[in-house]
């Protein structure tokens, strides 16, 4: 029997714009979605180039499925968001059974009227 595959809606693609290239730089990443905005995890928390990118450039764009979006990225703080970032992990606890690292939110820019 075959090994099941992942479905495409278990990876979120983030592209983020290099903080000293200035290039664009894409990543799969598993996620999960609470209250409209979209919860990826950085396991190397502050090192990962990504995020380092979005701490420089919060603008992004992602896509979940074949839909692209613009949104705003940001770390979570844990000291100031307590019961976001438990529940974030939670989330991913429960869908993954791993949530260590480092949470980035990704919220989705307002469409415009012709979207």
């Amino acid at each position: 029997m075959a090994e099941p595959t992942a479905a495409a809606e278990d990876f979120l693609y983030l592209a983020t714009t290099g903080h000293r290239t200035g290039r664009p730089h894409l990543i799969e990443i598993w996620f999960v979605e609470h209250d409209g905005r979209y919860y990826v995890v950085s396991e190397r928390r502050e090192s990962s180039h990504w995020v380092q990118n979005v701490r420089h450039q919060p603008e992004v764009a992602f896509m979940v499925g074949r839909r692209l979006r613009r949104a705003t990225a940001r770390a979570l703080d844990p000291a100031r968001e307590p019961e976001l970032h438990a529940k974030v992990r939670e989330l991913m606890d429960r869908r993954f059974e791993w949530s260590d690292g480092l949470i980035v939110e990704i919220a989705p820019q307002a469409r415009s009227g012709g979207d």
